[in-house]
């Protein structure tokens, strides 16, 4: 695993209590670890700072894919908070109790899946906390020439043409009903080869612009495509569930810490599917640092 520690303090005017208040109490540290792509990246470090100013020392990780920080169905004790999607982490959860065949879970409101999946989450000692209004789910996309040439506008489309395609995608993709089995059993894509390239990764752009794969794995909020001459096909058969932003936090930290909650769902009240968008444009095409993405955001809305 990449590991990033988030540098700096809180600022002269927190540690010296700023207007007169007392200074910030120190409550520890807090592990938080993440997937790494652009805007699990930035709300990754929106979590910390925000954490940081409520008076804890974060620790942040980045981890290729889910399977680093669940290797087993929970946490392990080095890990106290992971940024989630509603959708992901509960059928990750059922798949890894029911096996490779479970059906599903295909909820579209956050709230309905974090019930459906809550008694997998009491025996794997996770909470998952307020879910944000901010969506960000599985995308697909072809190049501009290839929609094109074949009048290609949803995912649909593509199964029609019943043209073989390889995938351009993240490691833990085939299987998953929100991606390589999905595209195959409810859109008759079929998939010859997964690359493990990558969720949104500069690997699996190249490889779909190169011609290696015909598609490539992103996500609906991805504001680099135009540029880059692709372009999303419609998931007009909907076979993504809802993927609310949600901090999950290990149960037995919250239970030691229970003000993290509060911190964090101020975040994920504010946090919007449009500002996702924006900041996530800001790191894959303007190419600022998602920490200072992130830091920026925070304070632009007064939550440090």
């Amino acid at each position: 695993m990449a590991v990033m520690a988030l540098a700096g303090c809180a600022g002269d005017d927190l540690a010296d209590g700023g207007d007169g208040d007392s200074a910030t109490e120190d409550r520890g540290s807090v592990r938080i670890v993440s997937q790494g792509f652009a805007s699990a990246s930035i709300v990754t470090w929106a979590y910390a700072a925000v954490l940081e100013d409520a008076g804890y020392d974060p620790q942040v990780q980045f981890v290729e894919a889910r399977d680093a920080y669940m290797a087993g169905n929970e946490f392990p004790e080095s890990i106290d908070i992971v940024p989630e999607y509603v959708g992901a982490i509960a059928n990750f959860l059922t798949i890894r109790a029911e096996g490779p065949d479970a059906d599903p879970l295909t909820e579209t409101d956050a709230e309905a899946m974090t019930e459906a999946v809550a008694p997998l989450l009491d025996d794997a000692g996770i909470t998952l906390l307020t879910a944000s209004e901010a969506t960000d789910a599985n995308a697909y996309f072809v190049t501009e020439e290839f929609a094109a040439e074949h009048d290609l506008a949803t995912l649909s489309d593509l199964g029609g043409l019943g043209q073989p395609v390889t995938l351009a995608a993240a490691p833990d993709c085939e299987g998953r009903a929100d991606c390589a089995a999905g595209l195959t059993e409810r859109y008759g894509i079929e998939i010859t080869r997964v690359l493990p390239l990558g969720f949104a990764s500069p690997q699996t752009y190249g490889a779909v612009v190169d011609g290696e794969a015909e598609l490539g794995q992103t996500s609906t909020i991805d504001g680099s495509l135009e540029s880059q001459g692709l372009v999303l096909l419609e998931d007009d058969q909907q076979i993504q569930p809802a993927q609310n932003l949600v901090p999950a936090v290990s149960t037995e930290f919250l239970d030691a810490h229970p003000d993290v909650a509060d911190v964090l769902e101020e975040l994920m009240a504010t946090l919007t599917s449009q500002d996702l968008t924006e900041l996530t444009a800001r790191v894959t095409v303007d190419r600022e640092k998602a920490e200072d993405v992130a830091r920026s955001y925070v304070e632009d809305k007064g939550l440090v």
